[in-house]
């Protein structure tokens, strides 16, 4: 499946705000995904950023008089609306949050939302006190309740020099909800597909433990591209420090246990389990309720215990289950090894040793394993086109007659 992005045509809606900067960096971000996107720009907006700005960046021409002769989009000012895949807005600002609310067609911006049929992001970007204000707070559920999404604010410092929320999203969230609004209706809509992700820890005292090397990164990426094709996207997650996606619930547990039963819960109605975390396969067999002391011994031991196996416990008569194999040997041998014993349709096989698509690289290579006795390797590839290509497989498993 290609980028969500690809070829998608973009109206890209700026308002007056300092966080216009931000804007730039959006329109680049969108182009360099394949996008083609049309800035559509208020008045106000000409005071913080120039047309050209946009324009060098898209390649594209930029709109903001609705009456320029010289502009033939302008001109036709429901061109851009009627080709547009999504629209974004951002920074939106409460002025013209409130213009779309009651449906003005002030300017070129709010006619261009007036006009399409695209699914619409709202960025707000404001003062605090005046996104806490009862007129924006309405204006807002309006634009909800219309079906638009919004997207934001953030907390944090604002221009005026106070701390509140009010500050525009950065771009990777706005990004983020681009895709998912984009996504819906795909073959993954009405889906539900949990992904586990990350390292487990299995507690040796209240300060040790043991875990690996897993970032999580791959799970994310899993979970991310499924959000892209619509489906409902759920994370549970190990501690790894990763950010939660937009779009998806992320249920964060900590040891094997914990993620074994938020898997079986979550998995009762999912249609595809994806295994992509590095859960221990040991745990101390008791917990130190204190820190143990280093003591005079140049040695120490600690009795460890099987952890459970979680793809063997997760049951579901239609639920496809998707598992990784993480070998530093014999690597295909070892992972079509655990596809029966797990009850899995499909594994992903990957080689730690390879020095471009380690733990914390954001590129992977793996090779995909099936019941069939197929194997299919793919090229280094990143971890998002992974996903991609892991969900197509498992688009097809759905598919099958039971």
């Amino acid at each position: 499946m290609p980028n969500p992005l690809e070829k998608k045509f973009i109206a890209l809606g700026v308002s007056g705000s300092i966080a216009c900067h931000k804007a730039v960096d959006l329109a680049s971000k969108l182009t360099q995904q394949g996008a083609l996107v049309d800035v559509v720009m208020t008045r106000n907006a000409l005071n913080f950023v120039t047309p050209l700005a946009f324009q060098a960046i898209t390649h594209r021409p930029v709109v903001s008089d609705l009456f320029d002769p010289q502009s033939e989009v302008a001109i036709d000012h429901v061109a851009v609306a009627e080709r547009a895949d999504a629209m974004v807005i951002a920074p939106a600002t409460a002025n013209t949050i409130a213009r779309i609310a009651w449906g003005l067609a002030a300017d070129a911006l709010t006619t261009t939302v007036l006009a399409t049929r695209a699914p619409i992001v709202v960025c707000p970007a404001m003062d605090g006190y005046m996104y806490q204000n009862p007129a924006t707070q309405e204006n807002l559920q309006r634009l909800s309740a219309r079906g638009h999404t919004i997207a934001g604010p953030a907390e944090g410092r604002m221009a005026s020099g106070l701390k509140g929320r009010g500050r525009m999203l950065e771009v990777p969230e706005i990004l983020g909800h681009v895709n998912q609004v984009l996504g819906r209706g795909d073959d993954l809509a009405e889906r539900k597909v949990v992904v586990s992700a990350g390292g487990t820890q299995e507690a040796i005292d209240p300060v040790r433990f043991i875990s690996n090397r897993s970032s999580g990164k791959m799970g994310y990426a899993i979970a991310e591209a499924a959000r892209d094709r619509g489906a409902e996207a759920v994370i549970v997650a190990a501690p790894g420090g990763l950010s939660d996606p937009v779009g998806v619930r992320v249920v964060h547990v900590v040891s094997a246990e914990e993620m074994r039963d938020a898997v079986v819960a979550e998995s009762r109605d999912a249609d595809a389990l994806i295994m992509a975390a590095a859960v221990a396969d040991w745990r101390p067999a008791e917990v130190a309720s204190q820190k143990l002391k280093k003591g005079s011994s140049e040695r120490s031991s600690v009795e460890l215990t099987r952890t459970p196996d979680i793809a063997q416990e997760v049951q579901g008569e239609n639920l496809i289950k998707v598992g990784f194999a993480a070998e530093s040997e014999d690597l295909e041998a070892n992972a079509r090894a655990k596809l029966e014993p797990k009850g899995l349709h499909l594994i992903a096989a990957n080689d730690i040793t390879d020095p471009e698509s380690g733990f914390e690289s954001n590129d992977n290579r793996v090779t995909l394993l099936d019941t069939e006795g197929g194997v299919e390797e793919l090229p280094l590839m990143s971890k998002y086109d992974v996903g991609q290509r892991i969900l197509d497989r498992v688009v097809r498993l759905m598919a099958k007659p039971a």
